[in-house]
């Protein structure tokens, strides 16, 4: 395995974010950090924002504890700004992010530094009143994984599934920043225009087919002016990391108003978005190939080092609790791996236009679905039998079944790096629980 030196900042291949940071034997003196199940080892280090005494704080996540990383700001000097005001945008600078995770890998690493000798700067993580990572101004949802596309398009299309722009550009649709909320937020079910197929004229009432949809969320960091683009060769300097996302959806009010335009109310009452953001840093060990491309895209689609390493290979799965179970079940799981589009290419084509994209803008995947049936990532694809066949609902229990999501029910959606030769990393939660 290489390491590499002090941070630098990163080229464009992304070489030298693979460094003393990622060394599997590395360990804390907060031993909570060094079991095997904890999702937020030393190698982590992932960043969020949380409540604590009434005040806007930013925060890391190492074991489990929570750093108040604004108290720490106004101790001393650190190499990323805004921590001291409870922002995470000073994250936008990769140079700075990268010396910034470096200072936190030794303080956390070694028992007599600055952060050993304050424990009243850490609290306890699952006590902890969680935010958003960022005041989001612009969300924009993908549709990035061909397997979704293909399976939904044939409910629809049963002879020509996927359409024939797919393969060329990557659809998206802009949501609604407003309804974007953090883990564990409740979830309303949404009223909507409802249109029955043997009903001449629809009515207006309550979602009967709610849906979550597993994504991953991309948060943008050095972004671009008005009439400008951003090169995918150098797209790494522009995205910070990743959440877990779920893009709730109402299928039934989609189904009657998706024409021509595509989504509007089905998708804007409720995104959930999971409070941690696992940098790029943490996530080197766990980039891949990207899909196979025919044809190949438009040249401001396709750059060589994003082919063989633009790809994220994660580990990714939904879980299902019914108001009457006391334990989740998993219910599906998938991999980014699949997806058509990497995240630098959904980037670089936002912008492809000259659309300013500004630091904590949130880009999300779309579904995260894999070609086998039970890697799914929605009830809508996971229940589907083919065409004219009764749907199959997914079996909770002895005593229950889910065609559609229920009031009461909790979705959870999980995600883990797991590579040889590399510390695993867990993504956290996202939950959400139907009210």
């Amino acid at each position: 395995m290489l390491f590499y030196g002090a941070a630098t900042g990163f080229d464009r291949n992304g070489l030298d974010m693979l460094d003393a940071t990622h060394n599997q034997t590395a360990t804390s003196w907060l031993e909570s950090a060094n079991r095997d199940d904890s999702p937020f080892p030393i190698q982590h280090l992932p960043f969020g924002r949380w409540l604590r005494q009434g005040q806007v704080r930013a925060a890391l996540a190492i074991g489990d504890r929570i750093l108040d990383l604004t108290c720490v700001a106004q101790a001393t000097s650190l190499p990323v700004a805004g921590l001291e005001q409870g922002s995470l945008l000073g994250l936008a600078d990769p140079s700075g992010r990268q010396s910034l995770r470096h200072w936190l890998f030794e303080q956390l690493s070694q028992g007599n530094s600055l952060l050993a000798s304050h424990p009243d700067w850490f609290d306890n993580l699952e006590e902890a009143v969680m935010l958003l990572p960022f005041e989001v101004g612009d969300y924009t949802d993908f549709y990035a994984s061909i397997h979704h596309a293909t399976r939904v398009g044939s409910m629809f299309r049963p002879d020509n599934p996927l359409l024939p722009n797919y393969r060329w550009v990557p659809i998206g649709y802009h949501g609604r920043a407003s309804s974007l909320i953090v883990s564990g937020t409740p979830v309303s079910r949404p009223h909507g225009q409802l249109k029955a197929d043997d009903l001449e004229a629809p009515v207006y009432g309550p979602c009967k087919m709610l849906d979550y949809e597993l994504e991953l969320g991309l948060w943008v960091g050095q972004g671009n002016a008005l009439g400008q683009t951003l090169p995918l060769a150098d797209i790494r300097q522009h995205w910070i990391g990743v959440s877990l996302l779920n893009d709730w959806s109402a299928r039934d009010i989609q189904r009657w108003e998706y024409q021509p335009l595509g989504p509007f109310l089905a998708k804007s009452f409720a995104t959930s978005v999971s409070p941690w953001v696992t940098t790029q840093e943490a996530l080197a060990p766990f980039v891949c190939p990207a899909a196979t491309h025919e044809p190949r895209p438009l040249d401001y689609l396709w750059d060589d080092q994003d082919q063989s390493a633009g790809g994220l290979d994660l580990e990714l799965e939904v879980c299902l609790r019914s108001a009457s179970m006391e334990e989740p079940r998993r219910v599906s799981s998938s991999n980014p791996k699949d997806l058509f589009w990497t995240p630098g290419q959904m980037l670089a084509h936002h912008a492809s236009n000259g659309c300013p994209m500004r630091p904590g803008d949130l880009i999300a995947s779309g579904t995260i679905s894999g070609e086998a049936a039970d890697s799914a990532g929605c009830l809508l694809e996971l229940t589907w039998q083919g065409p004219g066949q009764p749907r199959q609902p997914v079996q909770l229990s002895d005593e229950e079944r889910r065609t559609f999501l229920q009031t009461g029910d909790e979705v959870v959606l999980s995600g883990w790096g797991r590579r040889p030769g590399y510390r695993s990393i867990g993504l956290g939660t996202c939950r959400g629980t139907i009210a």
